[in-house]
């Protein structure tokens, strides 16, 4: 009573307890502590409180009479609490607003998101928000948002990430398939609601410069009981059940569970004639190049007894570099009898390739068609020389023979280099040089401070005919 009597500032006053202080100097022990330091330490503790400044802090140190409440002698520590510690700081990602763990979570890759369910209750129930899965399916697969089929469907976000996308994530980018010589160009991507398999078809020959066709030979969607269905679209009869295997690494196989689709009421006849409509644009009669028919007609019954069950191994394209003339990956060309194909350009040092990922019995598919030595470039004649074959076959010859003449040189200067004369070493450094260079001046190295060389004239010869009349009539010197 004796602290709340001088708290309430009743007793006797500071001045006449500071006296008695001085005189009883060295008489007290720490437990029989004055209580005038007692009430110098409450006010340090309420000024304290109220350090930050403002109304609390006036409030806290306002008086004697203000620190004790409900006549106690001790001082309510609830209330030097609550305007001591301010706005509280979360300790863990569990005290994060709900927004921010949405946010926060969306970010995660999907792989990740289970582990994270299984923290805590909350994490489990923040996971099934829509905005995380659909974000998810979107960055991961390029899925485009479509709401409203969604709600028609009744799928959420999450059912097809976990049930359709996830599942067949190796399957999706650019894929051969394995059709012996023929080949082809498949490419896999989400299409809607489907995973779709999509065949890259040439347009049809002559015309090079038409884009490209494609047609469905499978597609991946979720029914009503959320559970991933395959079906085949080979045929004309419409979508009908087919299976895929996923086992190797960069490879997949398709396998229609009902051929009988692919039938036509016709027979083989109706169904070749359907076939040479959209593979070629025309009909047979109007081919009249009886070894052209005879390609046509083996390549269909070649293709056709695979019924849409085939293998598919994975396209991988080439890296871009600035030092390559033109920008590698795939072109589409005319070749002749076998009408237009796709190659895959790539470059290798010195040289250019051209892969062909159609192909036919002469090249068949996967193999090189085309290899051009870079560091040779032949210079071209005045477009009056260029009409003359003979010419031109002069200018071609004259580049294989310096060619040959290279490598015998080469082989020469190894087999120097093997036997360890020194002598010949040096003689076969002068060679190689020569070989480098093949004329007097060095070709120029590929930089960026040299420009464009300017395009040069180009035409065929007389007598050559060209499939397509629309050629490019201008080419680049390197």
């Amino acid at each position: 009573m004796a602290v709340c009597a001088r708290l309430c500032g009743v007793g006797q006053s500071r001045r006449c307890r500071r006296r008695q202080r001085q005189n009883q100097q060295g008489q007290g022990s720490d437990s029989d502590m004055d209580e005038e330091e007692e009430e110098q330490i409450v006010g340090l503790k309420q000024s304290d409180a109220g350090g930050g400044g403002g109304p609390e802090s006036g409030a806290a140190t306002a008086g004697p009479s203000d620190a004790c409440e409900n006549g106690s002698g001790h001082v309510n520590r609830g209330s030097l609490d609550s305007t001591s510690t301010g706005p509280q700081h979360p300790q863990s990602l569990a005290e994060l607003p709900p927004e921010l763990l949405v946010e926060t979570f969306s970010l995660l890759p999907g792989t990740a998101l289970p582990n994270v369910a299984l923290v805590c209750k909350k994490f489990r129930q923040i996971l099934n928000t829509e905005t995380i899965w659909r974000r998810r399916c979107m960055e991961e697969f390029g899925m485009k948002e479509d709401l409203r089929k969604m709600e028609v469907e009744g799928v959420s976000s999450r059912d097809i990430y976990v049930k359709l996308l996830h599942p067949y994530r190796q399957i999706f980018g650019l894929w051969q398939p394995d059709i012996g010589p023929y080949g082809g160009l498949l490419n896999v991507v989400v299409d809607g609601l489907f995973i779709i398999g999509w065949m890259y078809l040439p347009p049809h020959d002559p015309r090079v410069e038409d884009p490209m066709r494609r047609r469905p030979l499978f597609r991946i969607h979720l029914w009503e009981s959320k559970k991933s269905t395959v079906e085949c679209m080979y045929g004309h009869k419409g979508p009908h059940k087919g299976d895929i295997q996923t086992g190797k690494k960069d490879e997949f196989s398709t396998k229609c569970s009902q051929t009988d689709h692919h039938r036509m009421p016709g027979g083989r006849q109706e169904e070749f004639r359907t076939w040479l409509e959209e593979e070629w644009g025309r009909t047979l009669e109007e081919i009249f190049h009886e070894h052209m028919q005879e390609l046509i007609l083996m390549k269909f019954i070649y293709t056709s007894q695979y019924d849409n069950c085939l293998t598919y191994r994975r396209i991988y394209l080439p890296p871009t570099m600035p030092s390559d003339l033109l920008r590698p990956g795939l072109f589409k060309g005319t070749y002749g009898s076998h009408g237009l194909e796709i190659v895959m350009l790539s470059f290798h040092g010195n040289s250019a390739r051209a892969t062909k990922l159609t192909g036919d019995p002469n090249v068949p598919a996967g193999q090189l068609t085309l290899d051009v030595d870079l560091s040779r470039p032949v210079v071209l004649p005045d477009l009056k020389h260029q009409r003359n074959i003979e010419e031109l076959s002069r200018l071609v010859l004259g580049v294989h023979e310096e060619v040959q003449r290279a490598q015998q040189q080469q082989q020469a200067m190894d087999t120097a280099t093997a036997e360890g004369a020194c002598s010949d070493v040096t003689a076969a450094g002068g060679v190689e040089a020569e070989r480098v260079t093949g004329t007097d001046s060095p070709p120029p190295e590929p930089s960026s401070s040299i420009s464009p060389p300017e395009s040069q004239p180009f035409v065929l010869p007389l007598g050559v005919m060209a499939r397509n009349e629309v050629y490019p009539r201008t080419c680049r010197q390197w």
